[in-house]
């Protein structure tokens, strides 16, 4: 029987490791958007805080990243629940955890590559739309965005890459992924080469896949580009 019938289990724990990747992607991408307007805009203090957030993430290793965020957030909800008239013991979801501080450390290096992607855009684009009547919000979204967007898929393609990767972490805290799938397997069976080798078939399948979608989608951007250099 092919590996032993854990095969289900886990293709369930790679669709787990897939959620967890996606919504911390969404995570991330909006905290790089914030963080990138808060490094680009004249506020000495937005400027400041996303300073921090960038220094601070990319200082601290991940994995003490995941355990602080899930053991320190849940003695720190917990501490004050109390005070708020709720007496019974909260636990923090694995899954919420995961999600949150895959996120919140993949934002700081989107914020980087969005940032080189605003900077890259030519100034004159913005200019014209400020002329043509646009307002500065309508303009960010309908011409700088827009281009913005080519240039910060490279980075974009990359930090997803690690993060799919990044994903395995979240074993340390108890969620069911596609790592603790394969872990639970190996020790049942006594076969952890299989299983493990499964597991890396199984992460390689997602990024060969997300270089091909990142493929297309560049492909895609960049028509309009190359018409124009035409």
């Amino acid at each position: 029987m092919l590996l032993h019938g854990f095969l289900p289990s886990l293709l369930e724990g790679a669709a787990v490791t897939l959620a967890v990747a996606l919504s911390s992607l969404a995570v991330a991408a909006a905290l790089g958007l914030a963080g990138a307007l808060a490094k680009l805009s004249r506020s000495r203090v937005a400027r400041g805080l996303a300073g921090v957030y960038t220094t601070l993430i990319r200082g601290v290793p991940d994995l003490l990243l995941m355990l602080l965020i899930f053991y320190g957030g849940q003695l720190a909800v917990n501490t004050v629940a109390p005070m708020l008239g709720h007496e019974d013991y909260i636990d923090i979801d694995p899954f919420v955890a995961g999600v949150l501080t895959i996120g919140f450390i993949f934002g700081a290096y989107l914020t980087e590559a969005f940032r080189g992607a605003f900077l890259a855009v030519p100034p004159g684009q913005r200019e014209a739309g400020l002329a043509y009547g646009m307002s500065p919000r309508r303009v960010l979204w309908r011409i700088t965005a827009p281009q913005m967007l080519r240039h910060a898929l490279p980075g974009l393609s990359n930090n997803w890459l690690v993060l799919i990767k990044s994903t395995a972490i979240v074993s340390v805290i108890g969620l069911s992924d596609l790592m603790t799938r394969g872990q639970q397997a190996a020790g049942t069976t006594r076969e952890p080469f299989s299983f493990y080798l499964a597991v890396a078939l199984i992460y390689l399948a997602f990024t060969s896949l997300s270089e091909l979608g990142f493929n297309w989608a560049r492909k895609r951007l960049a028509i309009g580009v190359r018409e124009g250099a035409l």
